[in-house]
């Protein structure tokens, strides 16, 4: 199984199109030592053919053109995307789905209840593709049950509810529902290895952990440094907290969860804001990650199970 990083920032990219921030303004002066990002979106294969593409993220054309294995050309008209699945209503997760319109037949979507329907009314997408290849919608059960993608197999794919927020569009937004987000454990038979899955996470709770402790590699939040990043910058008057995001340091942060692993663990963040000065390749945040063996993903990062 093999899963590649097609984009590893948070919404907006990296860097942001109307952000000064020192990180945005760094990167297009050349003197950050940091690397472009474009928003989250991973595809998994079992088979090097087949690839369910894990959120649609604007960019997703880029990303397509920037990973070979997507266009097989075996036809006039090909794509080696055979399903999406959506972890979430969030713009940056789904609007790519609008990209991929040309399709000669409905596109298979997975996502849960509460993705749908916020799909289908507060962002419209379900109608709007109704107009060109339309949506094939597979409802995930949140029952703990392994999904059923053929296409995967050996692979087992589950999707468990995480605690975050609903996109801003949203009428239960401020009223997280389960199924607004979800996180995805994948478990390769073959090798016995497992990969969890959650690029975005406000809190965890003990269904959360324990998946967590089963995997041999996490790839996870790492929106925010500090709970107040955004505060302290101008740039928000919402906390990390309540943007649906665990911040990686503090009391309770992402690197004190992460140094519960086991020391096995492989860890990655993904996910990460323009503001978030771990993407300084050079700068003291970074350093603390590697003293934790933290590491942080970048596109067309491949881990392979």
């Amino acid at each position: 199984m093999r899963l590649r990083v097609l984009g590893s920032s948070a919404g907006g990219g990296f860097p942001q199109w109307n952000c000064n921030c020192g990180n945005c303004d760094g990167l297009r002066r050349g003197s950050l030592a940091a690397r472009p990002r474009t928003q989250s979106s991973v595809a998994i294969t079992a088979n090097d053919r087949d690839w369910l593409l894990v959120n649609a993220s604007p960019e997703v054309l880029q990303q397509i053109r920037e990973t070979p294995g997507l266009q097989p050309a075996r036809q006039i008209r090909d794509s080696g995307i055979a399903a999406v699945l959506l972890i979430d209503a969030q713009i940056d997760h789904c609007t790519g789905l609008l990209m991929l319109r040309e399709r000669s037949a409905p596109l298979p979507l997975y996502a849960t209840a509460e993705v749908l329907g916020d799909i289908g009314t507060g962002f419209p997408l379900t109608r709007l593709l109704g107009h060109y290849c339309g949506l094939e919608t597979r409802p995930i059960a949140l029952d703990g049950q392994p999904l059923a993608i053929p296409f995967l197999e050996p692979l087992q794919l589950q999707a468990l509810p995480i605690a975050s927020q609903p996109p801003p569009y949203s009428p239960f937004r401020g009223q997280a529902r389960p199924g607004d987000n979800i996180a995805l454990l994948l478990h390769n038979p073959l090798s016995g290895k497992r990969l969890f899955y959650a690029p975005g996470l406000g809190r965890i709770d003990d269904n959360t952990r324990a998946l967590m402790t089963q995997a041999d590699v996490v790839l996870i939040d790492g929106t925010f440094w500090s709970e107040d990043e955004m505060i302290r910058l101008g740039l928000s008057s919402k906390p990390a907290a309540e943007m649906g995001h665990l911040p990686q340091s503090g009391p309770g942060g992402m690197i004190e969860l992460l140094d519960s692993l086991s020391a096995t663990t492989v860890k990655w963040l993904i996910h990460i804001n323009n503001t978030n000065p771990i993407l300084r390749e050079d700068s003291p945040e970074r350093a603390v990650l590697d003293r934790h063996g933290i590491q942080v993903a970048h596109d067309g990062l491949e881990i392979e199970l």
